[in-house]
Parts: structure tokens; sequence; C-alpha cells
């Protein structure tokens, strides 16, 4: 595991940007957009946040989970770099899987710490939900705006490139397995029944309905008690359902991602070279305190959470804060028990009591301990490498309540985001608001 010193300089978040989640190929409207028109709409609106035009920016990063199976490029940074004004720029493409929009903040902010660059964009797009058309084979010519709605059956084959197909194949579990694996650990390690497993596991998924229920950008926005209600259900009927069947022993399919189309982005600043850079800033800056992480390849025990474990160890050794000083939430829940896992191990909720506060209702977004007020992945969607970004989106403009109605009942200073993608790369990011009064750099 690396070993982490303080950054050379202070950088914080000036500016954010996110497309609404989608499903592009299902509607008239959005079919035919490209990855440039993605990735641009998002990284424009991240520099119009910041007050910042292309010419401020010094470089930008560019992240796609799943570019062998999404994209018809091989270096997808440079074709789209004329959609947002930075044709010629500097730039480079990465991809850790799910959690690529985490570890892409990690990378802008190293490239503003170590003094090379003032002001950096970082984006991240995925066509989740669809190919490009079509999707026989690599050689067939394809054009960036025709695109086939992308199978579950042919989703699930491209999880194999996760694992080391060469010595751990023969340990590789079914998806049922892995999925369940996190509620394994957890009923076993605080001492559950199965019935307050489940019942937890179901006030996840209501809880981020609920919070994707009231967010514009959110791709599902129809409760759990209006789907019950429809059905002529209670809600703990609908929830414990065939609507809502069991994919395991635990987890249910309400639990899972809904993967769709989006991009996200945002733009970091020296924070000392603001005032000369972002003249037009409307809000304050929010730094970008410290980020740990950590990698398990699939066929570690409970990887997710020893590289959680590992990568909030870090960042808190790193800031010297602990989850008492924590306001907001977010964690990666492509597998819904995710959050739960990793908001106790991050001390954000207390260890063995944090099912309590999900079925009580506590962790929604006007609850007093919120975990993804965006409405999570699976309800807000799951667009693989943007959702990260989308994540640092949702907690910029809860900092700066630029949320309207839907504005977490307290003024949060400081958040926790929990990345985690891939079956390898988890990170752990805690950024603060400025303090009124406080200078630039200080």
């Amino acid at each position: 595991m690396q070993k982490l010193g303080k950054y050379a300089r202070s950088v914080s978040i000036i500016g954010v940007g996110c497309t609404p989640f989608m499903y592009t190929v299902d509607n008239e409207e959005t079919n035919g957009l490209t990855e440039g028109e993605l990735f641009g709409y998002a990284a424009l609106k991240a520099m119009e946040d910041a007050g910042v035009n292309p010419q401020n920016v010094d470089f930008y990063f560019h992240g796609e989970a799943s570019p062998l199976n999404g994209s018809n490029y091989l270096t997808p940074n440079i074709q789209i770099g004329n959609w947002f004004g930075m044709k010629g720029k500097g730039s480079i493409h990465h991809s850790e899987a799910c959690c690529t929009g985490y570890l892409a903040v990690e990378q802008a902010v190293n490239a503003v710490a170590s003094g090379k660059y003032d002001c950096v964009l970082t984006g991240a797009v995925e066509f989740g939900d669809s190919t490009p058309f079509p999707a026989d084979n690599v050689e067939t010519p394809k054009h960036p705006y025709k695109r086939e709605k992308m199978t579950m059956e042919k989703f699930l084959k491209t999880t194999s490139w996760l694992y080391d197909r060469t010595y751990t194949r023969t340990l590789m579990a079914g998806q049922e397995l892995i999925y369940d694996d996190a509620a394994e650990w957890y009923v076993r390690t605080r001492g559950l029944t199965n019935e307050e497993m489940n019942k937890t596991l179901n006030w996840m998924c209501i809880n981020n309905r609920k919070n994707a229920s009231v967010n514009p950008l959110a791709i599902e926005r129809t409760t759990y008690e209006e789907l019950a209600e429809k059905a002529g259900m209670t809600l703990e009927e609908y929830m414990n359902s065939p609507y809502n069947p069991k994919m395991g022993d635990f987890l249910r399919a309400g639990g899972l991602e809904l993967k769709c189309d989006g991009a996200a982005a945002l733009v970091v600043c020296a924070t000392e070279k603001i005032p000369e850079i972002a003249k037009n800033l409307k809000h304050k800056p929010i730094e970008v305190l410290g980020v740990g992480s950590a990698a398990c390849e699939a066929s570690t025990p409970h990887f997710e959470v020893a590289a959680t474990q590992e990568a909030t160890r870090q960042v808190y050794e790193l800031t010297g804060m602990s989850g008492k000083d924590i306001d907001l939430f977010y964690a990666n829940d492509f597998i819904i028990t995710s959050h739960l896992i990793a908001a106790e191990i991050a001390g954000y909720l207390p260890e063995g009591e944090g099912w309590k506060y999900i079925c009580e209702g506590r962790t929604a977004w006007d609850g007093d301990k919120p975990i993804n007020s965006n409405g999570g992945r699976t309800s807000f969607g799951h667009a693989h490498a943007a959702s990260g970004l989308a994540d640092f989106y949702e907690a910029c403009k809860q900092i700066w309540q630029e949320c309207g109605d839907r504005n977490v009942k307290f003024k949060p200073k400081t958040a926790f985001l929990r990345g985690y993608g891939g079956a390898q790369n988890v990170a752990s990011i805690i950024i603060k608001e400025l303090e009124e009064g406080e200078s630039y750099g200080d």
C-alpha cells in the first residue's frame, strides 16, 4: 500500500457539471448523442460553474470505465476535445472500472498539488446502456452516433474482464454470491438475523429512491410507496414480493444498479491561484483535503471490506479527521449493501448500529445522516465511470446549498466519498468547504 504525505499545496474544487443520467437510445431527443457531446456538456457546465473558460484550463483528464465495450475510440480523450474548446490541450485517458470517477479526482488533485498545473478539468463519460452499432466485432465500421441497446447478457460477459483469468479463474464465484458477500459479512460480524438484513436492504432501496424522486437528474423517480400503491400492496408487501425478487441469499433486484448513460466533470484549481484564475467564481471553493486508495483483486476474501478499511485508514491518517467530522456520505453502491458497510467503516454511522439508522429513514436526504442524497446507483443510475464524479457534483451542490427544495436539512461543510469499482480499486476522499474568512491557501 502506498505511503501518503501531505500535498505540496492546497487544491480546491471550484466548479462541477453533470448531465442527466439517461437511457439515450430509448428517447428520440437523446438517441444519437455521442461521447463528445455528453462529456462536453459536463465539462462546459463545470467551467461555467467555476467562472473559467477553456483558456484557463491547463490540462484535462478523461475517464471511461469500459472503452473496449462502450466506445469506438482507441484514445477517447483526444477525439472529443473539440466539444469543450480544448483541442490541442494536453490530456490523458484512464479507466478504473466503476472507481474511475473517484480516481479522476485523485489524479487531477495530484497534478495541481505537484505544481505542474494550476487549473485542471477532470471528467468521465459512459454509455453503460448502449454500445456502438453494430456491436458484432471491433473490425466492423461504426459511427459514434449510432448505438444499440446493451443487453444484460452482453453486459455480464464483460464482467469477466475484471478478474485475473490466468491464475484465479477457478476461484471465481457466481455473481449472486459476489453480490451477497457484503450482506453476509455484515450479518455475521454484526449479529443480525436474516430477517433484519432483508429489512435493511429493502430500506436502503426505499431511501435511495426517495432521494432520487426529488432529483431532476436521476433516472428513476417513482417512489416505492407509489409502486406499492399501484400494485395494491403495502410497502412491506411490495418490497418482499416478486416485484422485488431475491437474486441470492440476501440481495434483491432493487439493490442492483440501473446501468445507464451520462457524464460528469469538475474543475480543480490551486487554492492560492483562485483569485487570478477564477475571477468570476460564484461560491466558496471546496478543498480536497485528502485521498486514500487501495486495490484488492477479486479473489481476495471480502475484498471490498478490506480495501475500504485501508483507503479509509489512509485518508484519516492524512487529514487527521474521523467519522465525527463528516457531514455527508457518498458511496458507490451498485451493490446496495456497499453504502451501509462503507458508512460504518468510515465511522459515519456507528459500528453495528448503521442498519437501524437506515431502517428509521435517518439516511434519506431529509434525515440527520444523509447517504447518497442524489439517489445512489440503484435510483440515480449508474453510468459507470461518470458516477463517481456525479457524486462529487451532488456533494458540492449540497455543500453550496444549491439543491433548492431538496437541500439536506442542515448546512454541511464536509463530505466523505467512498469509491469502489471493478473488483479492484477503492478510494476514500474527504472534501471541505473553506471556512468563512479563511484565506485561499491557508
